[in-house]
């Protein structure tokens, strides 16, 4: 079992940033890739950023890449998700999850924790 907790999240201006954390507890955090969610009201949950056990590699969802960056330190069980050049099209529930696969579809996620609301004003 792995509890995920996110946090970070928050009211910000378009064009402002905002850093995401999501703190990993239970089991060996290094067997997990760690990936970032998103969803908006209406909206079906959506991939945004995935990082890898190995702390290196990276992979992002089209939107966001160039504006949103993934890291990871695994000392402190916790990897973040730094939020740049936000847009209104950004508001939305962040979720972090982990995997033993690697991939950027949800249903390869076993677990989640409970999200962090995201709202970018226009």
């Amino acid at each position: 079992q792995v509890q995920l907790v996110e946090s970070g999240g928050g009211l910000v201006q378009a064009g402002g940033s905002l850093r995401l954390s999501c703190v990993a507890s239970g089991r060996t955090f290094s067997n997990y890739h760690i990936g970032w969610f998103r969803q908006a009201p209406g909206k079906e949950r959506e991939f945004v950023a995935v990082i890898g056990r190995n702390d290196i590699t990276k992979y992002y969802a089209d939107s966001v890449k160039g504006r949103f960056t993934i890291s990871r330190h695994s000392g402190v069980n916790t990897v973040y998700l730094q939020m740049n050049s936000l847009k209104p099209d950004d508001t939305a529930v962040y979720y972090c999850a982990a995997s033993t696969v690697w991939g950027d579809t949800a249903p390869l996620y076993d677990y989640w924790g409970q999200g962090t609301q995201v709202t970018v004003s226009s």
